[in-house]
């Protein structure tokens, strides 16, 4: 599997890893050396719903705006997701078309990454990544044409309150027994290693990986452009 690599670092907003998937599945799967590519991706403060979901139904709008975390519908099912620099979020496109599959694929890849690290994972039939009883990562599935898209967000660490707060509708404040009520459903990667963020996203590259596959920069230019109908309102808040 290629790890895919920008030709230049540098901090994106969440539309545009979309877009990567995106541009990858399209341009790359089935064209390239290899048929399966993965990179990883981490971003400011901002919420990832389903392609389904109502905005107002699943999304504390307001405190979002008030505490400037970003809004973005992706394509694929699922539930509604916070994210921010204390997350990786794991992109996964594989020539793999049949679903249960290529998820069995990405969840038993994410198990031997964690168990080289001597993190007791398991999987469950939801596609979920567990250590013990608490979900450490959830995944998120859509097809394009000859390939499939697996996303997911591995939680090192992250901000407790936004997650709690920037998911959860209606004006209530926070509350201790919010966070622990959450705290009891997910873990942190980061209380079962003594690797660093850092550390954790080069091994996961170095296990799962086999080479990289550098995007050109007229690939940027066409992700860009790929982007702007993440961006549209109309995408975003079914307009």
């Amino acid at each position: 599997m290629k790890y895919v690599a920008l030709p230049q670092e540098g901090e994106r907003r969440l539309s545009f890893y979309l877009a990567m998937e995106e541009y990858v599945a399209r341009h790359l799967s089935g064209n390239a050396s290899a048929s399966d590519f993965f990179f990883m991706w981490q971003v400011q403060p901002s919420v990832i719903f389903g392609r389904n979901q109502q905005l107002e139904s699943e999304v504390n709008v307001a405190y979002c705006r008030q505490h400037g975390i970003q809004l973005y519908r992706r394509k694929s099912g699922g539930g509604c997701v916070y994210a921010d620099k204390d997350n990786l979020m794991l992109s996964y496109v594989t020539s793999e078309t049949q679903v249960g599959l290529a998820f069995n694929n990405f969840v038993n890849m994410i198990l031997l990454v964690l168990r080289k690290m001597g993190v007791e994972a398991t999987g469950t039939s939801h596609n979920d990544v567990m250590i013990g009883d608490r979900k450490v990562c959830g995944t998120a599935f859509y097809h394009l044409p000859q390939c499939s898209i697996v996303h997911s967000t591995m939680l090192y660490d992250t901000n407790m309150e936004h997650m709690l707060n920037a998911i959860t509708p209606g004006p209530e404040k926070l509350q201790t027994k919010g966070i622990q009520s959450v705290r009891q459903r997910i873990t942190l990667l980061k209380d079962y290693v003594s690797l660093s963020l850092d550390e954790v996203r080069t091994f996961i590259r170095d296990t799962l990986c086999d080479g990289e596959w550098v995007l050109s920069p007229a690939d940027v230019t066409a992700i860009e452009q790929i982007e702007q109908d993440y961006l549209r309102d109309e995408f975003v808040y079914r307009l």
